[in-house]
């Protein structure tokens, strides 16, 4: 018997092995039994919103600057990364440590319940089941696979050996290795390392790692196959939707507003094209027919619940609104402007009882939650004060998409979207700031966040290499709720040189804007600035998006050739 019949040529590598298909069949069956509880509930998806929680609000700032509506996939692939490295680690340990090995696995299901259980949308204990479920076949078959590789082979019987040539005949028995004393523990025995030599099942192993791989893959195929399924019901509540024409329809987008120029952004941002930051990581699909709304708290004298149907039948409003994420940076792309649908969330409010603050109300702050847990805070005076604040449930002519709220969403005009935009909307609490601080409060946000006045150069894009002549310099600017009066360009350190305006739709929406430039040879820098209908230029200051939003002048250094 060689070397290679008793001992695994590369042991830690085998190790390794085992512990990635372990890994990997803790996920795929994690998965398949979160898809019998609900989707949010897998390991992935629990540590991984449990880690945006805990998250300092520079780090996340960072990620989004980094990597865009991408933060949401790179995050998880982080995730999956360390798993498998701890998942190589621990099938390394086991085979020296074969029961540590598998509790190992064990506590990592521990950990993945926690974080499922203590999310604020869990539903209970039933949400650590993926997890748990998970560790217990992945410790199982990591203590199965290193078993294979410490088992002894049985002693062939002689007649497989061939026929008794005798001893003159006989050839030379080939010298058989000892492992050493520290290398494999024998079979079966207790925990911690074992001197003496061992064989390992080699053909055990491979059917072994084999079934568990293939059935692994399949419970993950299956797994992510019905949690795709869990939702149908919503989509098909989705494609029901019939939204009633608006009472109050929006007037047509003046002629002119929107300039046919090549590379500035359209004056409607496409649903599929509008920017989407959040904290979910998988994107509640709300049935309609179920969905429930309860407006409630300090200062509500008549408490209401509310049903989808309940929303379509009272009078809607059609209106063109541009939203702004506090993460935007200066010339940054979180900005974008649609035609919403809706009810008036003050006339909602108006109607259970509650007064803003100016009129003797005993709530400040309204709290909206969403089904995904996040909360978020806006003042009651802003809601309240006239402007065209929406419980909206239609994007650009049809009911709003999944990832934008469906069925229902709050759209406050001249807030930033960490106070006001709450997706997939269920409860409207009226308390007061003192008594209570939303989601980003407590990581570090301000509670008060009107949308700064900005403005962005879109053509032509940094480094650019223009010809020498006449160049179109465009873009937008903003300052919803106040509205835009003026854009100028500044080309390096020259003067300020005013751009022609588009068109005005309302002063709740973007506007574009063009300067005709005569560009020379050379590099050079264009900076634009904005003032807004109060008189309040585009400050030069450049300040982060923590706490309320960045500030600061977009500019791009293009080569003229």
């Amino acid at each position: 018997m060689t070397a290679d019949d008793t001992t695994p040529r590369f042991p830690r590598t085998l190790g390794a092995l085992s512990g990635a298909l372990a890994g990997f069949a803790a996920l795929a069956v994690a998965e398949l039994v979160s898809a019998a509880v609900r989707p949010q509930a897998g390991p992935v998806v629990a540590v991984g919103g449990a880690a945006i929680d805990r998250t300092p609000a520079a780090v996340k700032d960072w990620a989004i600057r980094h990597f865009g509506t991408d933060d949401k996939i790179v995050l998880q692939l982080g995730i999956l990364v360390v798993l498998g490295m701890f998942a190589l680690g621990l099938g390394i340990l086991a085979l020296r440590f074969r029961r540590t090995g598998a509790a190992g696995v064990l506590l990592f299901g521990v950990v993945g319940a926690g974080a499922a259980t203590g999310r604020p949308d869990s539903t209970g204990v039933a949400d650590a089941l993926p997890s748990v479920a998970g560790a217990l076949v992945g410790a199982v078959l990591l203590y199965v696979l290193v078993g294979r590789l410490l088992r002894p082979q049985r002693p062939q019987p002689e007649s497989e050996l061939g026929p008794d040539l005798g001893p003159e005949l006989a050839p030379e028995p080939e010298p058989t290795m000892v492992p050493e004393p520290t290398s494999v523990p024998v079979a079966g025995a207790a925990d911690g390392p074992v001197a003496g030599g061992g064989g390992w099942d080699r053909r055990g192993f491979v059917f072994a790692a084999s079934t568990a791989a293939v059935a692994s893959a399949g419970a993950g195929v299956l797994g992510r196959a019905l949690n795709g399924a869990s939702g149908r019901g919503a989509v098909a509540s989705r494609a029901r939707v019939a939204l009633p024409a608006p009472g109050s329809p929006a007037r047509p987008v003046p002629r002119g507003a929107g300039l046919r120029l090549r590379g500035i952004s359209p004056f409607i941002t496409p649903n599929s094209a509008f920017y989407r930051v959040d904290t979910a990581l998988v994107t509640p699909k709300v049935d309609a027919t179920a969905w429930r709304l309860r407006i409630h708290g300090t200062g509500v004298r008549r408490p209401l619940t509310l049903t989808f149907d309940d929303l379509l039948r009272r009078e809607l409003i059609e209106r063109d609104i541009t939203l702004t994420c506090v993460s935007n940076e200066v010339g940054g792309p979180y900005v974008g402007n649609a035609r919403w649908i809706g009810v008036r969330l003050a006339e909602l409010l108006a109607g259970c009882g509650v007064r803003p603050p100016s009129r003797g109300g005993a709530a400040d702050q309204l709290v909206a939650r969403s089904v995904d847990g996040m909360t978020i805070g806006s003042p009651v005076e802003d809601v309240m004060d006239g402007r065209d604040a929406l419980l909206a449930v239609g994007m650009n002519g049809e009911p709003l998409p999944f990832a934008h709220g469906f069925p229902v969403r709050m759209v406050v005009p001249g807030l930033y979207g960490f106070v006001s935009a709450c997706k997939w909307i269920e409860d409207i609490e009226l308390t007061t700031f003192d008594a209570y601080d939303p989601y980003w409060v407590r990581r570090g946000w301000a509670r008060r966040a009107p949308v700064r006045t900005e403005s962005r150069i879109d053509t032509p894009k940094p480094f650019a290499r223009p010809a020498p002549g006449a160049v179109m310099v465009a873009g937008v600017a903003w300052a919803q709720h106040r509205g835009i009066d003026k854009v100028e360009v500044r080309v390096d350190d020259g003067p300020w040189r005013e751009a022609r305006l588009a068109a005005e739709d309302t002063r709740d929406t973007w506007r574009q804007w063009s300067f005709a430039w005569q560009a020379a040879k050379g590099t050079h820098t264009l900076t634009v600035r904005a003032t807004d209908r109060t008189g309040a230029v585009q400050t030069e200051r450049r300040t982060r998006t923590i706490p309320d939003g960045a500030s600061g002048r977009h500019s791009v250094v293009v080569t003229v050739g």
